[in-house]
Formats: C-alpha cells, sequence, structure tokens
C-alpha cells in the first residue's frame, strides 16, 4: 500500500501492454482460479461403469394352448458380485431346429445356434409388468407360420440381460421344446345345477390354427371357489384369479358331472381340452370361464313303504295306530312330516308340531271307529318337502265289554282324545 497526502492506495502492478504480456496475465488468472475452485472439491471424478449381470440359469418352457410359457428368474448380481440397481433388460431368442432322432444323445453345450432369432426385447423399465411371484413370466404366441413353416421342429429358447448395449450377460441356458397346434378353445361351457351337483356341458373342439384338430384324449376340469356369501350377476366375468383354481377332474367326453359342491357356494368352471399327437399330448387354453351360484331348490324324494299297525289296548293305555317307514336314502332328511285324512284321496292335515327326526310316529289321537289315511313327506336342511308317500290306512275299532266289536255313535264325544305322539 502507499500513502500519498494523507490517502491511502493501494499499489497495482502496471497494465501489460504488449500481446505477450496479455496472454501471460490472462493465463495466471485462469491457474488461480482453477486451483482456488479445487480447494473445495470432494476428490477426483470417478468413472462409472455399468456392470454386466450374472447369466440366466433356470430358464423353463412349456407350451399352453398355443402359448409357449417362458419362466426364469431375473439377476440380481453382476459378475463381479455386486448388487444390480435396477433391472436389467431382457432379450428373448428363439430358433427352430429339426427334432434329435429318437435315442440320440443330447448335443454338448447349449443347443442354439451361432445366430439366433432375437424374438423380443424387453427395456428396463418394463421388466415388472413380467414380474409375478418373483420370476418372469413371458407368453411367446406361436402363430400359425410357425408351426407350418416347421412341421416336426422344435423351437430352442434362450435368454440374455443386459444394463448396456456393452454389458451383456451371457447365454443362459437352451431350453428345446416340441410344439404342436393346439385345439381351438372351447367357447359354449354351460352349467346346470341338479339335486345331486351340477353339470357342465360343451361342444369339442374341431379345428387347430392350422386345420382339423387331431384325436383329442379328455378334457381337463379346472374350479375355483368365490368367496362371498350373496348370489353373483349370472353374467361369467372372466377369471383373474385362475392360480386359485384346481383340476377336479377330468372325463373323455362331455358332460362332467361334479356332485362335490355345496348349495349357496359360488364357483368359477373352465375346460381345457388334450389334443394326442403320435408322441405328445398338447392342452388347449382355458375356455371362457362360467360363474354358477348354486341354490337347493330341490324336494327330497318321497318317503318309502310307509305301514299303518294298530297297538291294542292293555290296560288302561288305549289302542292306538303305530306308523312307520323306510328311511330316506339322501344324507341332506332333516326330518319327516306325517298327514291325517278321514277322506281317501283327500290333502290330509299334518299332525305333527314339530319334524319327526325319526321314520316311526304313534298316533293316539284317534276314534274308535274311524278309518284313518296317511301319508308321510321328508324334509332336507333347506326347508324343501318331498311330495306326499304312497298312503296307507288304519283303524282303531270300537270293542264291547264282552270284547264284540260295536259301531260308534255318529255324535260321539271329543273329550278326553289324548293328542298324537311322536314315536319315542
Amino acid at each position: 500500500m502507499e500513502i500519498r497526502k494523507g490517502v491511502l492506495r493501494p499499489r497495482c502492478s502496471p497494465i501489460p501492454t504488449s500481446r505477450t504480456s496479455i496472454f501471460y496475465f490472462l493465463f495466471s488468472i485462469f491457474l488461480s482460479a482453477a486451483f482456488l475452485a479445487g480447494c473445495g472439491a470432494p476428490g477426483e471424478p470417478v468413472e462409472r461403469k455399468a456392470p454386466t449381470p450374472t447369466a440366466v440359469n433356470d430358464l423353463a418352457a412349456t407350451q399352453q394352448g398355443d402359448d409357449v410359457i417362458l419362466t426364469f428368474t431375473l439377476p440380481k448380481e453382476s459378475v463381479e458380485g455386486r448388487e444390480l440397481k435396477q433391472p436389467p433388460a431382457i432379450e428373448i431368442f428363439r430358433d427352430f431346429q429339426p427334432i434329435p432322432p429318437a435315442g440320440a444323445a443330447p448335443a454338448a453345450g447349449a443347443a442354439v445356434s451361432k445366430a439366433p432369432t432375437l424374438l423380443v426385447t424387453i427395456p428396463s423399465a418394463m421388466v415388472e409388468q413380467y414380474d409375478t411371484r418373483r420370476q418372469i413370466r413371458y407368453a411367446d404366441e406361436l402363430r400359425p407360420d410357425d408351426f407350418t413353416q416347421h412341421p416336426g421342429a422344435q423351437a430352442v429358447y434362450m435368454v440374455r440381460t443386459r444394463t448396456s448395449p456393452k454389458k451383456v450377460s451371457a447365454n443362459s441356458n437352451a431350453v428345446p421344446l416340441r410344439v404342436e397346434p393346439a385345439a381351438d378353445l372351447i367357447t359354449d361351457l354351460g352349467a346346470e345345477v341338479i339335486h345331486q351337483g351340477i353339470i357342465l356341458t360343451w361342444t369339442p373342439p374341431q379345428k387347430t390354427a392350422v386345420g382339423t384338430v387331431a384325436p383329442i384324449t379328455l378334457y381337463r376340469i379346472f374350479r375355483r371357489e368365490v368367496a362371498q356369501t350373496t348370489a353373483p350377476s349370472p353374467t361369467p366375468q372372466a377369471s383373474q384369479s385362475q392360480k386359485l383354481s384346481v383340476q377336479i377332474g377330468d372325463c373323455p367326453a362331455p358332460p362332467f358331472r361334479d356332485t362335490q359342491i355345496q348349495f349357496g357356494k359360488t364357483y368359477v368352471y373352465t375346460v381345457r381340452s388334450v389334443v394326442q399327437y403320435p408322441d405328445l399330448q398338447i392342452e388347449s387354453l382355458d375356455s371362457p370361464p362360467i360363474t354358477v351360484f348354486p341354490l337347493d331348490t330341490f324336494p327330497p324324494a318321497a318317503p318309502q313303504g310307509l305301514v299303518v299297525v294298530l297297538v291294542p289296548a292293555q290296560g288302561a293305555a288305549p289302542a292306538y295306530l303305530d306308523l312307520s317307514w323306510s328311511i330316506s336314502a339322501e344324507n341332506d332328511i332333516a326330518g319327516y312330516n306325517i298327514y291325517r285324512t278321514e277322506q281317501e284321496g283327500a290333502p290330509g292335515q299334518k299332525q305333527n308340531p314339530e319334524l319327526l327326526r325319526t321314520p316311526a310316529f304313534r298316533d293316539m289321537n284317534t276314534l274308535p271307529g274311524h278309518r284313518y289315511f296317511y301319508t308321510v313327506t321328508a324334509v332336507d336342511r333347506v326347508g324343501n318337502e318331498s311330495p306326499v308317500s304312497v298312503p296307507a290306512s288304519g283303524e282303531v275299532p270300537v270293542e264291547s265289554p264282552a270284547g264284540a266289536t260295536a259301531a260308534v255313535p255318529a255324535a260321539a264325544p271329543a273329550e278326553g282324545i289324548q293328542k298324537a305322539q311322536p314315536k319315542s
């Protein structure tokens, strides 16, 4: 600093005038700025490199309908053992190759060509759409040309993953799969509720994607139960929970009877057909689902073998009529009702205030000298009542003091008549 005439003035360097001086002056300023900027930096920049994913080793393929379902586990680490920060992109390859002769040893290494055909690329941002239960699931929809242009061939699938155009995993295990056209899916699945269960009907398919269907050996029936207490809409909404369906049986031809149901529950059914090729079975896709809500509106069969027997008076006990019949064979019977009339062929009056749990009844509410006609019905657990049985009749005779039978006056008093009681 310099003091002149009492004024504090900064001492400045003279401003350069030549071109060389100006260049060095500006260069020194640039170096000073770079030095000052570098003092606050955290460290030297590090180059970020995309990792190479490990190879898929559990690729599997199955045919369902005209789709080939591929499943595999997506790699989560790089070949260096580092965790992948995001799902890698997926490349799926497919080739058609001749089927090896029967008994031939499998070729060493992966059964895939040196230049496999890229079937599809799934970007990293879309991988989540194919992730089910921590596995990737991709459906390759085979076209008619895939069958006609490669008759008697097998499809060979292989998968790679990548984190960048240059960071590509090794090939996955190659999966060969014999493919043949499946039967068209069943489109007219119907259901009828009967007393013994549900009957499913459909029209057997006649075609495939490329022509006439091969012989159908059987049909596989699938069912799932819907947890609800009210009747659903009769229109079959598409089955979104097919994972919950289980195979309940098969049959060589329609119809199929499902007797393992409970009335009041809701069931969803689908059917697949199985086509038989010389050494291969191909299962079709699921039929459109049908929803069934079976209600028990079916009365039991009428009881059989109704018999009326007179039990004579013994001492102070009056005579009465004893009724019995064969027990109903149905397993949902809650009890029985007894009906009585004095006019043959006329409807009777019910004699029991509550359902009879056993097939027997004692009618102690009778008048001597009157003939009674009886019928019996069965009632199931939801209240459906059967038709009446074949009627049977009985009579308590009038006895004189000497044991002779006498006619009963027309206006016989009703006092003292005992009430009807179930037979114990």
